[in-house]
């Protein structure tokens, strides 16, 4: 019933509730009613009992009496009792079904996420496989020259590399919820983002690269593979949102206490309402019915799971002139 009805069963789930709460108004006035009656039937039985035993004169004598004021303070704090219940039931009503209404859209967003990347993640799967088994059939089937079997050859291994990282992403995605541990060491941080850039070069021909790097300090304690991980998951969605030819800027600062990594693009940006959500697990901008880059939405959460676990922040704003600037502060650097 909740996957063909949910909109039903939210629209019964609040009726019942308003019918509680008007349930629960109605048998708090009753009540109060009731508990007004019954004070002004022990003031009349009161009234009645002092006149006969002539402990009063008047009606002023009567109310300032010690057995008037003591009935009083007794029905006044009923009173009170009965207001304050009522006011807190209704409270804890209109709290719960703020939770339940919020805990409800992240149900369906989750949901929807998870529905994305199996979508996503489908497509990403196959097309590779695909691509590299058809590769390798032209390469049995057909007589090819040296130059056609060497470009289908770094085809079919670029796919293949395609896939690898995917899986890898997905295993690393598991192990940072679980079990990821930084393995600190002393690196050239100039040295390692260099080499990995110009690995990037032949995998990327179109993407122009540019490198800002510190140059007063240049090495760091770092855990190495989560550096290459974080730096990696920044330039492939810096490159899959951007137009070709796609510009790719990677900067960093060294400082005595903190390191920072920034990779700057000038692709399509970021909502300013969603740039908290693509951190999330499976999130991805738009719809997976309509988005036309490739991803799974695991990237730049597993980039602030691995920035978490180094006890750094990560950031997101908008390029000057168009594009994104991801900022990627860690701590714990030596000179």
């Amino acid at each position: 019933m909740f996957k063909q009805n949910p909109l039903r069963l939210r629209l019964l789930s609040y009726a019942v509730i308003a019918y509680m709460c008007m349930a629960f108004a109605w048998w708090s006035i009753l009540l109060y009613t009731k508990n007004q009656d019954a004070y002004q039937a022990k003031v009349e039985i009161l009234r009645m009992g002092a006149a006969a035993e002539g402990l009063f004169t008047d009606e002023a004598s009567f109310k300032s009496s010690d057995a008037f004021l003591e009935l009083e303070e007794k029905y006044s704090r009923q009173q009170w009792m009965i207001l304050g219940e009522a006011a807190l039931f209704m409270l804890s009503i209109i709290l719960g079904v703020w939770i339940i209404n919020n805990s409800y859209g992240h149900l369906i967003k989750s949901a929807e996420n998870k529905r994305n990347f199996l979508l996503s993640i489908t497509h990403e799967l196959k097309s590779p496989i695909a691509s590299a088994q058809l590769g390798l059939q032209t390469i049995q089937k057909r007589k090819l020259n040296e130059e056609q079997t060497e470009r289908i050859s770094v085809n079919a291994q670029h796919e293949l590399d395609r896939l690898k990282n995917l899986v890898d992403n997905l295993l690393l995605a598991a192990k940072v919820e679980t079990n990821y541990k930084p393995v600190f060491e002393v690196e050239n941080v100039n040295r390692l983002i260099k080499d990995y850039i110009d690995r990037l070069m032949t995998s990327y021909p179109t993407v122009s690269f540019s490198m800002e790097l510190d140059t007063e300090y240049q090495t760091a304690e770092i855990d190495r593979s989560g550096l290459i991980s974080i730096l990696g998951n920044l330039i492939e969605n810096a490159i899959k949102y951007s137009e070709s030819p796609a510009e790719v800027v990677v900067r960093t600062k060294l400082d005595d206490t903190k390191f920072l990594l920034e990779v700057k693009d000038r692709g399509l940006g970021i909502p300013e309402e969603e740039k908290d959500s693509v951190f999330h697990k499976f999130y991805r901008v738009g719809s997976e019915d309509t988005r036309k880059t490739k991803g799974t939405g695991l990237g730049l959460y597993i980039i602030k799971e691995m920035t978490s676990a180094h006890n750094g922040k990560v950031f997101v704003k908008d390029n000057p002139g168009g594009g994104t600037i991801f900022s990627i502060q860690l701590p714990r650097f030596q000179k």
